[in-house]
């Protein structure tokens, strides 16, 4: 978990705490996700929520309970980031990044 600047729907620019999902090469950018306290914009089966009854909050640097929003990724620059907050379990980890590298295995319609 981090707090990096991330650019929103509306264009601005904007300190959000994120997961790093991933280090993209050839560069070390950084595959995020949005992390959201709006927990009413679950996806439920994609997006997680982090409550504070969960083993990993309190080392996730959280405040309140949370939502790991799968489905608003960005790859950013490491010049991005504003600081640490903390960490999720690496089981959590890895079950989003297993969602994600599942759903983009999918075939569909553009």
């Amino acid at each position: 978990m981090a707090l990096a600047q991330v650019q929103q729907a509306d264009g601005r620019i904007k300190p959000r705490p994120v997961v790093v999902l991933q280090e993209m090469p050839p560069y070390g950018d950084l595959l995020v996700c949005a992390v959201s306290s709006q927990l009413r914009h679950e996806f439920p089966g994609f997006d997680e929520i982090i409550s504070s009854s969960d083993d990993d909050f309190v080392t996730s640097g959280l405040k309140v309970s949370s939502l790991i929003r799968l489905g608003l990724i960005a790859t950013i620059p490491r010049t991005a980031f504003l600081g640490k907050l903390g960490t999720i379990s690496t089981g959590r980890l890895q079950r989003l990044q297993r969602r994600l590298a599942a759903h983009i295995r999918e075939e569909g319609d553009l």
